[in-house]
């Protein structure tokens, strides 16, 4: 089956032909499958912001080309805007967005922008509020009457509204305390696992990205550094710390572990630390 996503040869040149010229993407080139969650980890100026706004036409490559199952998404006009609903984009502090005068009219903004019928667009508010977790009574009241990590959400279901094939999130968690981050990180889940959705999410915590990613997409001075499973990645934590990156502190203790004679294997969630040292307790009981 053909990738939902192709990313061919991008080339990104901000300020072309002035002083002010600058390279953001240089020759990336990567493929995604329906349904894959993807981290994307690099160091501030790396070109992961740039990156993302590709992948749904807010940007023109200067050169290369941006395939959505098969198609150019700058083939005509007509695949430009339907690449704009198929692939959905939260943007970092997304509630700063928030407009309307009720949490219901600022979910149901994207909808609208479809030309879909009343009904629909119903039913779509209510469900991507379902998935987000806001309330019945919530869909009535301002939101700016909300707390922050509510109208995270809200900024989050007003993307979920318009059922992207692709939601792309950029640092969804940013700023929040730790429940917030897990109610959104469950959130996402939510909905990629009720609509076989694929998930692009820009993350600086590893340990969130190694818990949830399938793969991960290391970008480093506008090209792509390394994409592979969290595992492979995080094997190469001098690699990643070079380029100026943070590895899971759990991967970080087991490194020193290594370091220290035991016989431990990398391991970059807590699940994996816990069971890596039930089997080092076992191997000495029976030793």
């Amino acid at each position: 089956m053909e990738p939902i996503l192709q990313i061919k040869n991008l080339h990104h040149v901000y300020s072309r032909g002035t002083p002010f010229e600058h390279i953001a993407l240089e020759d990336v080139s990567f493929q995604v499958e329906r349904g894959e969650f993807i981290g994307i980890i690099g160091h501030t100026g790396s070109g992961k912001s740039t990156l993302m706004q590709h992948m749904n036409g807010l940007l023109k490559p200067t050169s290369g080309s941006v395939l959505l199952d098969g198609e150019d998404i700058w083939a005509n006009k007509a695949a430009t805007r339907q690449s704009r609903f198929r692939v959905g984009l939260v943007f970092q502090y997304p509630e700063y967005q928030l407009f309307e005068e009720t949490v219901y009219k600022d979910i149901a903004f994207g909808p609208k922008n479809m030309k879909l019928d009343e009904k629909e667009i119903d039913r779509r508010v209510r469900e991507a509020a379902g998935f987000v977790g806001i309330t019945e009574q919530q869909l009535s009241v301002s939101p700016f009457d909300l707390s922050g990590g509510q109208k995270r959400r809200v900024a989050i279901a007003g993307v979920i509204a318009m059922e992207p094939e692709i939601l792309i999130l950029d640092e969804p968690t940013a700023g929040l305390d730790p429940e917030g981050r897990e109610e959104i990180l469950a959130n996402i889940n939510a909905y990629r696992g009720a609509k076989n959705a694929t998930i692009m999410m820009v993350s600086h915590s590893m340990t969130d990205v190694a818990r949830m990613a399938d793969r991960l997409l290391v970008m480093n001075h506008a090209r792509l550094a390394m994409d592979g499973a969290p595992g492979a990645v995080f094997a190469r934590a001098d690699e990643l710390v070079e380029m100026g990156l943070d590895i899971p502190d759990v991967t970080r203790v087991f490194l020193r572990l290594r370091q220290l004679g035991l016989d431990v294997e990398p391991v970059y969630t807590v699940e994996q630390a816990v069971m890596a040292l039930s089997r080092l307790k076992e191997g000495h009981c029976h030793a």
